[in-house]
């Protein structure tokens, strides 16, 4: 059994270090960045189940580094958090590729849930590039 890979994006230290012993007494491997280009640079070297990301930060926000995380990546799956949201930013996150929208303080149970739903949605899409790799192999195959 693999271990869930998180990584936390957001400037508010204690909440991030509060949610990251949490995790980690699940079994869970947990990365953190205070900021958007940090979170940039973490994600473009790990595979991480799942993307937790703060709307409101300063220098780069939320939106701009979820944008630039699926650039990188158009498969990550990303929770976004935010204590200071509205609906409008999370249509807009969600079509950009967020999978969900949370407020903050997030109940921990539901976004346990959501990095579970993260996790299925991650597995389907390994599952099905496998299977694209799979099915060009054998067409160009000549047996």
């Amino acid at each position: 059994m693999t271990t869930d890979k998180i990584l936390l994006v957001d400037d508010e230290a204690e909440f991030v270090e509060a949610l990251a012993k949490r995790m980690k007494a699940r079994g869970m491997q947990v990365e953190v960045a205070s900021d958007g280009q940090t979170a940039l640079d973490i994600a473009g070297s790990t595979n991480f189940t799942a993307i937790v990301l703060d709307l409101k930060m300063p220098g780069m926000d939320g939106i701009e580094t979820l944008k630039r995380l699926k650039q990188i990546n158009p498969d990550l799956q990303i929770i976004l958090l935010t204590g200071h949201g509205s609906i409008r930013e999370g249509v807009d996150a969600i079509k950009l590729g967020a999978i969900d929208f949370l407020e903050k303080p997030a109940d921990f149970h539901e976004l346990m849930e959501k990095i579970e739903q993260a996790k299925a949605k991650k597995l389907l899409l390994v599952e099905k590039r496998t299977e694209e790799k799979l099915a060009d192999i054998l067409s160009k195959k000549a047996w």
